[in-house]
C-alpha cells in the first residue's frame, strides 16, 4: 500500500493549480462532472451532519456536495497543498458561502487533526493514490469516522481489458502533451499516467479497504471501468 514521495506530489499539484480545473474539464472530456454528480447521488442516502473531504485540492467535490445536500450540513475540505486550498476558498466565497459550514483547511491524510469519531461521512476524490501510506491514511479514515459512518473513493482504477490499449495510448502518449499545452506542465501528468497504472483494480482496492477496518465494502465501475466509486462503512 506504499506510494509516492509526498514532496514531490505536493511540488506537482503547486505547479498545475493556477490551472488545474480547467486542465481536468477539458483532459478528462468533461465527464469530471459526471463522476462527482454520482458520489453526490450516493451520498443523499444517508443522514450527515459533518462530512470529511479529503485530498479536497480546489474544493469540487466538496462544493458539489454542499450542492447537493442539506445546507444545514457542515462540510470540511483538507489538503496538503495550500495554492489548492486558495482555489477552493476562492470559489466558496464567489459563490457567497458561509465560512463555518464550509471550511477548507490544510492538513494531512496520514496524521488528520480530528477526535475521534468526528464524522459521519468522508469522501476523497483522485486523491487516494497520492498517499504514500494507503494502509495508514484509511486507518486514520477509519478512526475520525463515527460508528455506522461511511467512507465513499472515488478514484482512477484499472479499465476493462478491451478499452485498456486505447485508454493507455491516450494516458501516456496524447495527454502529457494536451496538458502542457493547457497547464505549460508536461511533467505533472506524466506522473498521472505513472501513478494510475501501477494502482490497484477495484477489486484489489475493496480488498484494501476490507483489510483496513471496514465493512459492507461496495464498488462500481464508471466510465469502461477507468474510474471507480468504492463505499465502505464502519461497524456501528
Amino acid at each position: 500500500m506504499s506510494g509516492p514521495d509526498p514532496v514531490a506530489v505536493r511540488d506537482t499539484f503547486t505547479s498545475v493549480a493556477p490551472r488545474y480545473d480547467l486542465a481536468n474539464h477539458l483532459l478528462s472530456g468533461g465527464i469530471d462532472f459526471l463522476w462527482r454528480r454520482k458520489l453526490v447521488k450516493q451520498a443523499r442516502q444517508g443522514a450527515h451532519n459533518q462530512i470529511l473531504d479529503l485530498a479536497t485540492g480546489s474544493g469540487d467535490v466538496a462544493l458539489a456536495l454542499r450542492c447537493g445536500l442539506s445546507a444545514k450540513v457542515k462540510i470540511t475540505g483538507v489538503d496538503f497543498c495550500e495554492p489548492m486550498l486558495e482555489r477552493a476558498r476562492c470559489k466558496r466565497d464567489q459563490q457567497n458561502l458561509e465560512k463555518e459550514l464550509n471550511q477548507f483547511l490544510l492538513g494531512d491524510c496520514l496524521d488528520l487533526e480530528f477526535q475521534d469519531e468526528s464524522f459521519d461521512l468522508i469522501t476523497i476524490a483522485f486523491g487516494l493514490r497520492n498517499l504514500a501510506d494507503r494502509k495508514l491514511g484509511l486507518s486514520e479514515m477509519l478512526r475520525v469516522l463515527k460508528p455506522g459512518g461511511r467512507l465513499m473513493v472515488l478514484e482512477f482504477s484499472q479499465p476493462y481489458f478491451w478499452f485498456r490499449p486505447f485508454y493507455y495510448f491516450y494516458l501516456k502518449g496524447i495527454l502529457p502533451w494536451l496538458a502542457r499545452l493547457v497547464t505549460g506542465d508536461r511533467d505533472a501528468y506524466l506522473y498521472l499516467g505513472s501513478s494510475i497504472s501501477e494502482f490497484p483494480d477495484r477489486v484489489g482496492l475493496a480488498q484494501e479497504i476490507k483489510q483496513s477496518g471496514f465493512e459492507r465494502v461496495e464498488h462500481e465501475a464508471l466510465t469502461f471501468s477507468i474510474v471507480a466509486l468504492h463505499q465502505g462503512w464502519k461497524k456501528a
